[in-house]
């Protein structure tokens, strides 16, 4: 089945989608990669989401905005990819949506908001949608985060020693072969949040890591940041901009006194780094395989790496998946999967009570037309 997985992550800066040939042979599930494109959110669509994401405030009616206008940006993205990188035989869309709010509180996920409604994917394409895919896990008493982390426990199963999986996104996470997954708390989005901040929207990232690189990590700043009780709480967990955004910045800067840009944005790159090793370190990785945006920062990666010492640390580019396109594969893999009638959660990785059959289906042009179920759950994953 060829599959299109659309993902925007919580740096909601573009719409990545991914195309994939999948199948299943025996207990395996074979991806063949079939290339990526990338759409950015036009700057007033960005602008309108930023503004509306926590600790901004927001109304039911620009909730309705949103969810259209990122269906239909989400759909614009979709029939790129069905026409460059499918040649016109897509069979199924998967679509993450872009995450607005994660209701996580006390340890526990209660609800989950993701736009960009599948309608207009399902429309413009004329392909069937699956999309909502966090929902059915949260329903079961799971995080519903995060999801990547079925496809990465069938990716890694074999390789030698202890490898795991880390996306770099505006959240980082991360999976190990026990089925361990959870959030380390921020990957990008603090100090996305503190480029956009200090710059006063001129910048949206720091590119190239060259303010962090140009900055000084500040000790105090960073031993105030690491007293957040997240850090703390035991797996599974997550969190997302909730929490990490501007806001919580601005409270541990509070009593520290001015500091340049660069100190703030090394320190936060330091924050990341730090919190991302000692997770790992808990988990006795002997390897860890990056994707996500923050593997393009060198800064974040060099710091990860010191912290890290006797690790191999590559990105998941060496093992045949682009960092930049793993998330939209792996969404890409779990509508596959629900097409199939297969679960795809990992109890012991979101917390659920139950493996389940995740997102709701958006019939395409011609109806519901399903294949078959599948008699056996795949147990690894094999890219070619």
């Amino acid at each position: 089945m060829r599959v299109i997985g659309l993902m925007s992550g919580t740096s909601y800066d573009a719409i990545d989608a991914g195309a994939a040939d999948l199948s299943l042979d025996g207990d395996s599930l074979v991806l063949k990669p079939l290339g990526m494109v990338s759409e950015a959110y036009d700057e007033t669509l960005r602008e309108a989401l930023a503004a509306s994401l926590p600790p901004g405030a927001t109304s039911m009616a620009e909730v309705c905005r949103l969810d259209t206008r990122i269906g239909q940006a989400f759909a614009a993205t979709a029939v790129r990819a069905v026409r460059e990188l499918c040649d016109g035989r897509a069979e199924l869309i998967a679509s993450h949506g872009q995450t607005v709010y994660h209701w996580a509180k006390d340890g526990r996920v209660h609800g989950t908001l993701q736009l960009g409604q599948p309608a207009w994917l399902a429309e413009a394409t004329g392909l069937p949608v699956v999309a909502d895919f966090r929902s059915r896990d949260i329903a079961a008493g799971g995080q519903g985060a995060p999801l990547v982390s079925l496809v990465d426990l069938l990716w890694l199963r074999g390789r030698p020693g202890t490898p795991v999986a880390l996306n770099l996104g505006g959240i980082a996470n991360l999976t190990a072969p026990d089925g361990t997954a959870f959030d380390t708390g921020p990957g990008c989005a603090l100090i996305d949040a503190a480029a956009r901040g200090f710059s006063g929207g001129r910048l949206s990232y720091d590119a190239d890591g060259a303010l962090a690189g140009s900055g000084t990590v500040h000790e105090p700043l960073l031993l105030r940041l690491l007293e957040e009780p997240y850090y703390a709480l035991p797996a599974p967990k997550t969190t997302g901009k909730e929490l990490f955004h501007l806001g919580h910045l601005r409270d541990a800067l509070a009593g520290v006194g001015t500091l340049p840009a660069e100190d703030v944005i090394a320190t936060l790159t330091m924050l990341t780094a730090r919190t991302v090793a000692d997770a790992v370190t808990t988990l006795g990785a002997t390897e860890v395989i990056a994707s996500g945006g923050g593997t393009r920062n060198p800064v974040l990666m060099r710091m990860l790496a010191q912290r890290l010492p006797g690790v191999a640390l590559r990105t998941s580019d060496e093992l045949g998946l682009a960092s930049a396109a793993k998330e939209a594969y792996a969404f890409a893999v779990l509508g596959f999967l629900t097409a199939h009638g297969l679960p795809g959660t990992v109890p012991s990785a979101t917390g659920a009570r139950h493996a389940r059959v995740l997102g709701s289906i958006t019939p395409g042009r011609d109806g519901l037309r399903l294949p078959p179920p599948a008699g056996q759950r795949p147990v690894r994953l094999v890219v070619e």
